[in-house]
């Protein structure tokens, strides 16, 4: 009953209204922990990439259409999956979203002029208009690497070993990284000519959308899953059989200097990337975690005529991108790379008022070490809930009682050492004591 004897009034229910707005197909918003954890797979990409000697690079997010083009006017990277626009320019400029990196790092290589061998790192997103899957999105992340300027196979295999060093130090152990060479001018029409010969005899036996292929680009008839093509794939002719002298003594190299260094791989002779820049070496990192249709995390090749395409000089290249998100994926199927501890050291429960944490933060913060409170003049035992849920690992009370006698009151939250006073003026120091004493 209520205090005026009527009957208590049900609590109306609470309606959460649909949101007017949701994120494009295939985006997302990552939000935290998972943003840290991307992060830190980013960080540790950069540190692995710059002991290697590679600077980084941030090139635009969009470019001139004319950039994309030379990735392969047969591909349905180009034809079907680019998000192009007009600009408002006189006239209009015909530009796109990036859907890779290479290109763009090949047009500035182009404008700049750096000193070859130029090696640089990237990391950014990317945007292709295709069909959203497992790890797969409209727009996503990539980190990579590439070498302009030489074609010494040397380069090949320091770019490989990076990948693969990348991937085994997240923690992923169930990763084949398969090779592949796909010639070079001089013999690569030799291998197309047999390759469309042999296709255009199995024409029947292909699926449509690859008998739509095969008049685009043949080669990339080799690229299909598709279950109705694999008979047709696998009796195909081979590039390998078809490598002229230099390209043959190329692969050798690439295979031996691999062997050398202990990393293991496979021969995979249909391997061609989807891509038309690839010349000589192309190789792909697969995740045997994720499922056999979608489980490349990554991967690369040599690109010899790209820069020429683009304006500059004769210039080979070689280099590799790393999907973020299908990496994250086979992590999580392996048990690897858990999102990194909080970065805060301290959570502030202030019970008189709100100002005493304002100032303890700041002087935690100015001390180097990472501090957060609550707001509102929230309950003690609010502010506490908070401060577990903070990841802190440490508490600092701050009551009338403390403020009076100029001590703090300071608790573990994550271990067993309980709670104890401390002066106020030896807060930031005890902290890092105890962070060191601790290991976190």
């Amino acid at each position: 009953m209520s205090r005026n004897g009527g009957a208590e009034r049900p609590l109306a229910s609470v309606v959460v209204a649909e949101p007017k707005f949701r994120a494009p197909k295939g985006t997302r918003d990552i939000l935290a922990p998972e943003s840290a954890r991307r992060r830190a797979l980013v960080d540790v990409f950069a540190d692995a990439a710059s002991r290697a000697g590679f600077g980084e690079v941030v090139s635009p997010m969009f470019e001139d259409m004319g950039v994309f083009r030379r990735i392969g006017e047969s591909t349905d990277l180009v034809t079907k999956e680019m998000f192009d626009f007009y600009d408002k320019g006189q006239p209009a400029r015909h530009l796109a979203l990036r859907p890779e990196l290479t290109a763009g790092i090949c047009r500035a290589f182009v404008e700049h002029r750096p000193v070859p061998p130029w090696k640089v790192w990237y990391e950014g997103p990317q945007f292709r208009y295709e069909q959203p899957q497992a790890g797969r999105y409209r727009q996503f992340v990539q980190v990579g690497v590439e070498v302009l300027g030489t074609d010494d196979p040397q380069a090949d295999i320091d770019v490989i070993a990076l990948g693969a060093g990348f991937l085994a130090s997240v923690g992923l152990s169930r990763v084949r990284l398969l090779v592949n060479s796909l010639g070079d001018p001089m013999c690569r029409p030799v291998y197309m000519e047999a390759l469309t010969s042999y296709l255009q005899s199995r024409r029947d036996d292909l699926s449509a959308q690859s008998r739509v292929t095969l008049e685009r680009n043949p080669l990339r008839v080799l690229d299909s899953k598709r279950r109705d093509d694999r008979s047709v794939i696998d009796s195909a002719p081979l590039m390998v059989d078809y490598l002229s002298d230099e390209s043959a003594e190329h692969f050798d190299a690439v295979r031996s200097g691999l062997e050398s260094l202990g990393i293991a791989f496979e021969i995979s002779p249909r391997l061609v990337r989807g891509l038309d820049y690839y010349t000589r070496t192309t190789f792909e990192f697969a995740a045997e975690a994720l499922d056999a249709s979608q489980n490349a995390v990554g991967g690369g090749g040599r690109y010899d005529g790209l820069v020429e395409d683009l304006g500059g000089p004769v210039t080979p290249g070689i280099g590799f991108a790393l999907g973020i998100d299908r990496i994250l994926l086979a992590c999580d199927v392996e048990g690897a790379f858990p999102p990194p501890r909080s970065a805060l050291d301290v959570f502030v429960v202030d019970v008189t008022g709100g100002s005493q944490a304002l100032a303890l933060c700041d002087v935690l913060r100015g001390a180097g070490l990472g501090a957060d409170r609550a707001y509102g003049g929230r309950s003690m035992k609010a502010q506490m809930k908070l401060a577990d849920r903070s990841g802190a690992p440490f508490a600092v009370i701050i009551g009338e009682e403390e403020v009076a006698s100029g001590e703090l009151t300071l608790r573990d939250l994550r271990g067993d050492s309980g709670q104890r006073r401390i002066p106020r003026r030896a807060l930031a120091g005890e902290v890092r004591h105890l962070l060191e004493t601790h290991g976190v």
